[in-house]
C-alpha cells in the first residue's frame, strides 16, 4: 500500500510530503467519501494539484489529526510484509525438506545395485527436482528482495514522517513537541551527570507591529531570519526550537548560567546589527530586536518551573525596555 500510494502521488505530480502522503493514503483506502470526491473532481478538471490545493485538502480533512494515522497504517503494512516473508521462509523450509527426502530416497535406491535404466530414471528424477528447487529459490529471492525494498521504503517514509512531526515547517527548527521531549531528556541527563543546564527563551520585539505594517509574508521572513541567526550561533548539542508564535527557545546542556548569558548576548547583538529588507519590494524594514530570558536548572526543579523562570526573565527584559538579556540570577527580575 505504501509504494502504491507514493506511485499514485507521483502520477499526479504530488510531492511526497508527510501531509500529502496522509491525504493520498486515505484516498486509496476510500475512508473519506468527501475526500475521494474532492480528489476525483480535481483530477477530472485537469487543473493539477498545486501546493495550495494540497494544503487545503490536508487542512480540510486532517487538521489536528497529525501523522498518527499514517504511522499506524505504515506500521500495519510493515507487519504484513514481515508476515509474507515468514510465509516465504516456511514454504522454503517445506520445499527443502521434500528435496532432502528425495535425495535420501535416491541414495538408498542407488545402493541397491539397480540396472542402467533404473539408474537413468533416478538421475532424471533428481535433475527435475533440482531444477524445480533452483526455480523455487530464485522466486523466493525475488519475493524477499521485493519485500525488503517495500519495508525499506516504508521505513524511510516513517522516518520522514517522524522528522516532519518534530519540525516547524516555516523555520525548519525543532517544534514545540520536540522541545518538550528534549527538555525532559536533558533535565534527566543533567541530574544524572550533575552537570549544568540552561534554558533560553527569546521573543521578537514589536512583532505584531511588523505584521500589521508589512503583512504576514514579511512577518514570516522575519521569523526565518531570527531562526537562522539563532541556529548560526548555536553549538551542535544545543536545541534551537520555535516555541510558539514569535517566541523561540534554546536548550543549552552543560553550559553555565554565565556562559549562557554571554552566548545569548552574542545572539541578541548579531540580530540587532542586521538591517532587513523586504524581499518583494526591497524596502528597508529597519532593525529587528529580541528580548531574552534565561533560567538555570536548580536542585528539585520541575520542567514547568524551569520554563516559568525563563519566561519570567523574558518578560522582565520586556518590561525593562526590550532588546536585552535577563537571567534568573538578576535581582530586578522579581520586581513587579
Amino acid at each position: 500500500m505504501g509504494q502504491e500510494t507514493l506511485d499514485l502521488m507521483r502520477l499526479h505530480g504530488v510531492p511526497p510530503s508527510s501531509a500529502n502522503y496522509e491525504v493520498w493514503l486515505a484516498y486509496r483506502l476510500g475512508r473519506h467519501q468527501a475526500l475521494r470526491e474532492a480528489i476525483d473532481a480535481r483530477i477530472g478538471s485537469g487543473e493539477g494539484f498545486t501546493p495550495e490545493f494540497n494544503a487545503e485538502l490536508h487542512e480540510r480533512f486532517f487538521s489536528g489529526l497529525g501523522a498518527s494515522a499514517q504511522i499506524l497504517l505504515a506500521g500495519e503494512r510493515i507487519a504484513k510484509d514481515l508476515n509474507e516473508v515468514l510465509g516465504f521462509l516456511r514454504q522454503a523450509e517445506e520445499k527443502n525438506d521434500a528435496y532432502g527426502k528425495k535425495l535420501e530416497t535416491a541414495a538408498t535406491d542407488l545402493n541397491r545395485g539397480l540396472g542402467p535404466e533404473q539408474i537413468r530414471q533416478i538421475v532424471s528424477s533428481l535433475a527435475a527436482a533440482t531444477l524445480d528447487m533452483a526455480n523455487h529459490n530464485q522466486t523466493l529471492n525475488e519475493q524477499l528482495r521485493r519485500s525488503s525494498r517495500e519495508v525499506e521504503t516504508l521505513r524511510t517514509s516513517l522516518e520522514n514522517v517522524r522528522m516532519e512531526s518534530l519540525t516547524d515547517s516555516l523555520t525548519g527548527l525543532a517544534n514545540r513537541r520536540m522541545f518538550d521531549e528534549t527538555l525532559k531528556m536533558r533535565i534527566d541527563e543533567a541530574r544524572a551527570q550533575r552537570s549544568d543546564l540552561c534554558l533560553v527563551l527569546c521573543d521578537i520585539d514589536h512583532f505584531k507591529r511588523f505584521n500589521d505594517t508589512w503583512g504576514h509574508h514579511t512577518g514570516d521572513q522575519i521569523l526565518r531570519f531570527i531562526a537562522s541567526a539563532l541556529q548560526a550561533h548555536a553549538r551542535p548539542d544545543y536545541l534551537v526550537s520555535r516555541y510558539g508564535g514569535e517566541e523561540f527557545a534554546i536548550i543549552m546542556p552543560r553550559v553555565t548560567a554565565r556562559a549562557a548569558a554571554q552566548m545569548a548576548e552574542t545572539m541578541r547583538a548579531a540580530i540587532q546589527a542586521k538591517r532587513l529588507r523586504r524581499r518583494s519590494t526591497n524596502e528597508d524594514l529597519g532593525q529587528v530586536t529580541v528580548s531574552v530570558g534565561i533560567s538555570r536548572l536548580q536542585p528539585g526543579d520541575t520542567t514547568q518551573g524551569l520554563v516559568e523562570r525563563a519566561d519570567a526573565c523574558l518578560y522582565a527584559s520586556k518590561r525593562n525596555g526590550r532588546n536585552q538579556v535577563t537571567t534568573d540570577a538578576t535581582p530586578v527580575l522579581y520586581v513587579a
